[in-house]
C-alpha cells in the first residue's frame, strides 16, 4: 500500500500518509491510491478533517520523473485532478510537512487548505533546473499566495525557502518544532468547523506587482544563471499569465508550456544530468566510509588550497593550512579573508558566521602541525619532483591511518602514491577553480587505492556539498584529458583562417559558459606553456603542432594577469578585445607551417571541437578512466562549462546520433589525419546499433 490511512482525533481526523520511498514521489500509483482514499475519508461522516503526510524523511519531493514522456504521467487521476479533489473538498485538508516539499509535493500542498510545517523542512518548485516548469497549477496557485515577485523567485530560479522564510511569506500557516502528526491531527480538528470560504488558494486573486520591471528583472537573473536554457523564460510568463484571466485560463496556458517543455530537447539533456549525478556519487557497496574525518591539512595556501580550506571550514572541518614561507603564507591567509569578505558583503554570510569558519582554519608554517589530522590535500605546484617532496614529508610525520591527497590537474598518482609506504591510502582530490564554489571532485583511484578510502572521501566530499565522480589514473583523468584535443582544434582552426572570437563567440552561442581561448587567457597561458615544454619530448614529431599559443608565451603574453594573451585587455578589465598582433601572429605561424587560410564556419568551429571531445570520451571510456558515459557528462557540464541544456558531450553525440558522429569524424579523419582516429568503442557502438547510454 502507497497511502496508509488511520483515524486520529477520536477518530475526527484522517491522517493519509504517503508511503513511496525514498522521497514519496508522486507516481501514478500513488495517485490513484491518494485519490481513493481521500475520497474515502470525504465520504465518512465520523471524519471531519484529513491530513496529508509523508513516511520517511519527506512529505513528498514531486513528481515520478521517470513516469515522464510515457503513458503513466498523464494516467488519471494525474496531479492537477488530485489537487482539484483536494480544493473542492467539503472538509479541511491539512498537508503536514517534515522535510521537503519539492516540485509536485508543493503543489499537493499547495491545493490544500492549511499547511503546517516541521522547523528545518525545505519548500521548492526546482522544476526548472530540470527543463520544466511547475506542471500541476504551481505557476498560478503559489503567486496567489505569495505573490508575484516571491513567486518568481521560487519558480524561475528553482531554489528551495525554509520555514521561516515560508511562514513569513504566507506561504505556511503554521511551524511547530516537534510531534508534527500529532501536532497536524490537532490543528485540523480544530479547523474542521472553520469555514473554507477563502482557505482555497486557486480561487484568489493575484495581487499585481508592485514593480512593473519584474519580469524583465527576472529573465534577465535567468538569462545569467541558466544559460540558453527556455524553461525559465516559460516559467516567467506561466507566472505572469496567473495576473490575469481565471485560474482555469492559467493552467491551460501552464500546460501548453508544460507540455513544450516536457517533450522537447532541453528537458530530456537536464533529467539525464539529474540522474547522472546520482549515478556518479555511489560507489560498490562493498566500499564502506571507515575513516572518521574531522580534521583536515592543506599544504599550499595558492588559490587553489586557499579555496579547498575554504571548502572545508564551510564544512565545519578543522583545518590546518601551511605554507614553506612566511610571505606565501600571509598571502594566502590575505585572499581566505577578501573571499570571505566579498561572501559577507553580499548578504550571503553574517560577521559572526565568517569569523567562526576562519577561526577553524589554522595557519602553519610547520609540517609537523599535521601530525594528527585525519586527511592531508596537497596543493603545491604542479611539478613531480616538489610532490615527490612534499609526499615524503608527509608520509614521515602523518599518522599511519591518515589518507593523502594531491590536488594534481593530470599527474600520475601511481607515482605520487610510490613516493610514500601507504599507497593503498593515497588518491587524488582534484578540485576545480574556485574550489570554494565549484561543486565538481574528480577523485581519482590510483591501483592500490582502498576502496574504502574512496568511500570516505566521498562521504567527506558530500559534506562538503560537493559532486565527487571517481575516476581512473591517466594524463589529465576525464576533464583535462578532454580538453586537449578540444583545444588542440581551436588553435587549429586559428592558423586555417577563424579569428579568437569567432572560434569562442561560435562555442559560447552554442551555449559554452566561455570559449576555449577566453578560458586560457583567464586560466593563465604559461601554465599550459610549461606543461607543453616539458612534455615536448614525448610529443610524435610526425604529427601536426600548433605554435600559436607558445608564441604568444614566448612574447609574455600570458592572459588577463597580464593584460595580454589571445586577446588584449584594458587596465583593470576582463573584456576581451580582440588584438590585431594576434591575428598577425596567427598568419605568421600559419605560413609557416605552410597552411593555407580559408573561411572557417561557425558550424564547422563547433564540429571540430565537439567532436574532439566525444571521440576522447569514448577512449576514456574504453579505456576505464570513467565508469560511465554518464559521468564524463556530469564532469563536462559542472567542471568546464558545457551547456547544461546539452547534457553533456556524449549525451549529445546520442542525441546527434552515433553514426552521423561518427560519418563526421571519419571525415576530419581523411582531411587532417592521424588525430582524428576515430575511437574503437564508437566504432564498435555505431556498428551495434548501438549509444552510449546503451553501456
Amino acid at each position: 500500500m502507497l497511502i496508509h490511512t488511520e483515524r486520529t482525533e477520536a477518530g475526527r481526523v484522517a491522517m493519509l500518509r504517503l508511503r513511496n520511498p525514498p522521497v514519496n514521489s508522486l507516481s501514478a500509483a500513488l495517485r490513484s491510491e491518494l485519490q481513493a482514499s481521500i475520497k474515502d475519508a470525504l465520504q465518512d461522516p465520523e471524519v471531519r478533517a484529513l491530513v496529508l503526510i509523508g513516511d520517511g524523511g519527506f512529505f513528498c519531493c514531486g513528481a515520478e520523473i521517470r513516469e515522464f514522456n510515457t503513458p503513466m504521467s498523464t494516467r488519471e487521476p494525474t496531479l492537477r485532478s488530485l489537487i482539484a479533489l483536494i480544493e473542492g473538498a467539503s472538509k479541511p485538508i491539512v498537508a503536514a510537512i517534515h522535510g521537503a516539499a519539492l516540485g509536485g509535493g508543493l503543489e499537493l500542498a499547495l491545493g490544500c487548505h492549511y499547511r503546517i510545517a516541521l522547523q528545518g523542512a525545505s519548500l521548492g518548485l526546482p522544476e526548472v533546473k530540470l527543463g520544466v516548469l511547475p506542471g500541476a497549477g504551481g505557476t498560478q496557485r503559489l503567486p496567489r499566495l505569495v505573490g508575484v515577485e516571491r513567486a518568481l523567485t521560487m519558480i524561475a530560479q528553482g531554489d528551495p525557502i525554509d520555514t521561516a522564510t515560508g511562514l513569513d511569506w504566507g506561504l505556511l500557516d503554521a511551524v511547530v518544532a516537534d510531534n508534527l502528526p500529532e501536532r497536524a491531527a490537532a490543528y485540523a480538528r480544530a479547523k474542521a468547523d472553520a469555514p473554507l470560504a477563502g482557505r482555497n488558494v486557486g480561487a484568489r486573486q493575484v495581487p499585481a506587482p508592485q514593480d512593473s520591471g519584474v519580469y524583465e528583472r527576472a529573465r534577465e537573473q535567468a538569462a545569467r544563471r541558466y544559460r540558453g536554457c527556455v524553461a525559465p523564460l516559460a516559467c516567467i510568463d506561466c507566472v505572469k499569465a496567473a495576473t490575469h484571466g481565471t485560474l482555469e485560463d492559467g493552467l491551460a496556458f501552464e500546460r501548453a508550456h508544460f507540455l513544450d517543455l516536457v517533450n522537447g530537447s532541453q528537458s530530456k539533456a537536464q533529467r539525464h544530468l539529474f540522474f547522472a549525478e546520482r549515478a556518479a556519487v555511489k560507489l560498490p557497496k562493498e566500499w564502506t566510509a571507515t575513516a572518521g574525518i574531522t580534521t583536515v591539512g592543506v599544504v599550499g595556501a595558492g588559490t587553489m588550497g586557499g579555496g579547498i580550506a575554504m571548502s572545508l571550514a564551510n564544512a565545519g572541518l578543522a583545518v590546518v593550512l601551511v605554507e614553506r614561507d612566511a610571505q606565501a603564507l600571509e598571502r594566502g591567509w590575505s585572499a581566505i579573508r577578501k573571499n570571505y569578505a566579498a561572501t559577507a558583503a553580499k548578504g550571503k554570510l553574517t560577521a559572526a558566521q565568517v569569523d567562526e569558519r576562519q577561526a577553524r582554519i589554522r595557519p602553519s608554517l610547520d609540517m609537523d602541525d599535521l601530525r594528527d589530522v585525519d586527511l592531508v590535500i596537497e596543493a603545491a605546484f604542479e611539478d613531480m619532483d616538489v610532490k615527490r617532496q612534499i609526499f615524503t614529508a608527509l608520509d614521515a610525520v602523518c599518522k599511519p591511518l591518515a589518507i593523502l591527497a594531491s590536488n594534481t590537474s593530470r599527474l600520475d598518482i601511481d607515482k605520487i602514491a610510490g613516493f610514500t609506504r601507504r599507497p593503498a591510502q593515497v588518491l587524488g582530490m582534484h578540485f576545480f577553480s574556485p574550489a570554494h564554489v565549484m561543486r565538481l571532485l574528480e577523485v581519482v583511484k590510483g591501483g592500490q587505492t582502498d576502496g574504502n578510502v574512496i568511500a570516505s572521501v566521498f562521504q567527506l566530499a558530500r559534506r562538503m556539498d560537493k559532486l565527487p565522480v571517481l575516476v581512473g589514473v591517466c594524463d589529465g583523468f576525464v576533464g583535462n584529458r578532454m580538453v586537449s584535443p578540444y583545444t588542440r582544434e581551436a588553435h587549429f582552426l586559428l592558423e586555417e583562417g577563424a579569428s579568437p572570437s569567432q572560434v569562442d563567440g561560435a562555442l559560447q552561442r552554442f551555449g559554452l559558459a566561455m570559449g576555449p581561448l577566453r578560458m586560457a587567457d583567464m586560466a593563465g597561458l604559461d601554465i599550459s606553456w610549461a606543461f607543453r615544454k616539458r612534455t615536448a619530448s614525448t610529443r610524435p614529431a610526425h604529427l601536426r603542432y600548433s605554435r600559436v599559443a607558445d608564441s604568444l608565451c614566448e612574447q609574455g603574453r600570458f592572459g588577463q594577469k597580464t593584460g595580454a594573451g589571445f586577446y588584449r585587455y584594458a587596465a583593470g578589465s576582463r573584456e576581451p578585445l580582440e588584438d590585431a598582433r594576434v591575428l598577425a601572429l596567427i598568419e605568421a605561424c600559419a605560413r609557416q607551417d605552410g597552411i593555407v587560410r580559408r573561411d572557417i564556419t561557425d558550424e564547422e568551429i563547433v564540429q571540430r571541437t565537439m567532436c574532439a571531445l566525444v571521440n576522447e570520451g569514448a577512449r576514456i571510456l574504453e579505456e576505464g578512466i570513467a565508469r560511465r558515459a554518464s559521468d564524463i557528462d556530469v564532469i563536462y557540464v559542472n567542471g568546464y562549462g558545457f551547456p547544461a541544456h546539452r547534457g553533456g558531450p556524449l549525451f549529445y553525440a546520442d542525441q546527434q546520433g552515433l553514426p552521423n558522429v561518427l560519418a563526421t569524424i571519419r571525415r576530419f579523419h581523411d582531411q587532417h589525419g592521424e588525430l582524428w582516429q576515430p575511437a574503437p568503442l564508437l566504432e564498435r557502438l555505431v556498428a551495434q546499433g548501438k549509444r552510449f547510454a546503451d553501456l
